[in-house]
């Protein structure tokens, strides 16, 4: 498939570990960018909830605990950034990519990623923070031993990512206030607006 973006909008991809407030930071971004944020997770759960076809085979798949193909999460950011684009600022790709090869198929098929904001924070912090968030939830995965599960998953995968496009990489210390970490995701992205 050809790339579907405007290289004049830039796409920036969102990620750091569970509990490392992309979710929080996402929105601010939306406040004031007015981009588009884009969680792969909803796009999955809206496909399922549509009933087509290709929901009825995601559920399967993921009620058996697999995980989605890379071809299909493609066709989906694709379909929805080629439904945003003639109106986008900007596209947040929250939590994507999950591996390498995702990223590489994204700059491949649909556009160039123009920067990764990674929301660095400590392990012990990030659990505090979950187990915090735990007495609120009603998370099952809230609990220190899925915590420390989904970390190392995290890092596993993370840290590749982040040797691959680290030309493109903005570390964002994680650990402060979140007034603090905007300021630094605020740098960021007039660094590559200008």
């Amino acid at each position: 498939m050809p790339p579907v973006m405007n290289p004049k909008v830039p796409i920036i991809w969102v990620l750091g570990g569970p509990g490392s407030g992309k979710g929080t930071q996402c929105d601010k971004i939306v406040e004031k960018y007015g981009f588009t944020h884009i969680s792969t997770g909803d796009l999955l759960r809206n496909e399922v909830a549509s009933k087509s076809d290709r929901g009825k085979a995601l559920e399967a798949t993921m009620k058996e605990g697999l995980l989605v193909s890379t071809d299909v999460v493609m066709e989906l950011l694709a379909e929805k950034i080629k439904k945003e684009m003639n109106t986008a600022k900007g596209f947040l790709i929250d939590g994507y990519p999950r591996e390498v090869e995702q990223g590489r198929q994204f700059e491949r098929d649909i556009g160039q990623c123009d920067l990764v904001l990674y929301f660095e924070c400590k392990d012990e912090t990030l659990i505090s923070r979950l187990l915090h968030r735990a007495k609120t939830s009603g998370r099952e995965d809230d609990n220190e031993e899925t915590i420390k599960k989904r970390l190392n998953t995290f890092h596993t995968h993370n840290d590749p990512i982040i040797q691959e496009f680290t030309s493109k990489t903005k570390r964002v210390d994680a650990e402060g206030t979140v007034d603090v970490i905007f300021g630094q995701v605020v740098s960021a992205i007039d660094a590559i607006s200008k």
